[in-house]
């Protein structure tokens, strides 16, 4: 959803003022950061940016310096007094006012903060799609999050989840793929929660899904975040219909300690969870599964953590995120003591991701042998290699002609590395 963001961050600038990407900061008139406060460590990054960004500012005065995103929106006036140089403070859902901002800066030489919510009104004042685009793009069809999981703080920065209409998702799909895209991935905080009223009748996530599908020139259709509250029997099913839904799914579950989800306040139980990979896999024996995982949660003890290493175990788990849990400003599990040495966090995380990892090598050994279509999405770093993706979604590089950008090819899987994979290009005599 960041890189979606960005991108559009990048048009609206584009539009207004004629700006164009240059190589180097200290090059720039106007410098956006676009930011993540999910981590602490994510929110840390951004002032030490902040304070090499000054140093370019220094040589040039007139440089505008923007810091958006969630931690924007969280911190607020702070980050200027933090950082005085920054002229520009605005959230998630206010970056569609950026050539407003930048001329109140220019004009007045004054600092401004915007971190207002307005009800998705961003996306009525966005450019529309237009150009050449490349082989996959994203389309943002809901934001915000009403499941306040006491770790989170996206539904302070983000808001609370508000749908885009089918119309305008389709409205812009379409538009990509006139633009030359193949592959779109529908994006959310929770993406499977979108619901939306059409003539009294309620148009959920599914449905959009088909809809989507339908569209002339559309190759390949994921979605990413999902949470497992609404993740219901028709959405799995639809992997088993959509020849254009990609095998590969994202639910995180945090934990597969009861105990932890509960006071996690995740809405679903451990077995809720294996029973939907149980029917994930009835409906597409095949679908790669990821998820994220935290450990060291307030009060998670030596069982708690045996709980979460015995589902990864069951699940087995194509590729994951980790993480060691972090109390955020401003969320319910900040007021609670954060009792789990710092010592036995790193321990837990070292062992789970000692077994994520030999997972993953697992599976990329199984794909040997196999036959896999791939989108080709850019040069490589090795001399005559491409790099694409599988329907899968796992990375594969292969020597091949740079003129196959944005293809799809048929590539035999030769070799597996930790994380990516090796094949050669299956050549059909005509």
């Amino acid at each position: 959803m960041n890189e979606y963001d960005s991108s559009k961050m990048l048009e609206i600038m584009q539009e207004a003022y004629g700006l164009k990407l240059v190589a180097l900061p200290q090059d720039a008139d106007v410098i956006l950061l676009n930011t993540c406060s999910v981590r602490e460590k994510a929110e840390e990054k951004v002032f030490s940016e902040l304070g090499r960004l000054n140093k370019h500012k220094q040589n040039r005065p007139g440089m505008i310096i923007g810091v958006g995103g969630c931690v924007g929106q969280q911190e607020g006036k702070r980050i200027q007094q933090r950082a005085p140089y920054v002229d520009i403070v605005f959230g998630p859902q206010t970056y569609h006012r950026l050539p407003e901002l930048v001329k109140t800066v220019r004009r007045d030489r004054v600092k401004v903060v915007d971190t207002e919510m307005p009800e998705i009104e961003k996306f009525d004042h966005l450019p529309a799609v237009s150009g050449k685009k490349g082989s996959s793009a994203f389309v943002t069809i809901m934001e915000g999050c009403d499941k306040f999981c006491t770790f989170c703080i996206v539904p302070y920065t983000r808001g609370p989840e508000i749908s885009r209409s089918p119309e305008a998702v389709l409205e812009e799909c379409r538009a990509l793929l006139a633009a030359g895209v193949i592959e779109i991935t529908l994006l959310g905080q929770n993406v499977n929660a979108y619901v939306s009223e059409q003539d009294n009748v309620e148009f959920d996530f599914t449905m959009l899904l088909h809809a989507v599908a339908e569209l002339e020139g559309l190759k390949r259709l994921r979605f990413t975040t999902s949470h497992p509250i609404e993740m219901n029997d028709d959405l799995m099913e639809a992997f088993a219909i959509l020849p254009q839904l990609m095998p590969s799914l994202h639910l995180p579950v945090q934990t597969g300690s009861d105990a932890i989800l509960k006071a996690m306040h995740r809405g679903h139980t451990r077995q809720d969870y294996l029973d939907q990979i149980a029917t994930l896999r009835d409906f597409c024996p095949d679908i790669a599964l990821s998820s994220d995982f935290i450990v060291g949660y307030p009060g998670e003890t030596d069982e708690d953590f045996e709980q979460t290493m015995s589902l990864i175990r069951e699940v087995r788990f194509d590729f994951s995120f980790s993480f060691k849990y972090s109390p955020r400003p401003g969320t319910p599990a900040q007021d609670i003591v954060d009792d789990v040495p710092e010592l036995v966090k790193s321990a837990r995380l070292k062992e789970l991701q000692d077994l994520l990892q030999e997972q993953v090598r697992e599976t990329m050994k199984e794909q040997i042998g196999t036959t896999k279509q791939v989108l080709v999405e850019c040069v490589g770093r090795r001399e005559g290699d491409m790099q694409g993706r599988t329907d899968d979604f796992r990375i594969v590089h292969f020597q091949a002609k740079p003129r196959l950008l944005g293809q799809l090819v048929d590539v035999r899987i030769i070799e597996a590395y930790g994380q990516s994979l090796r094949g050669e290009m299956v050549v059909v005599d005509s």
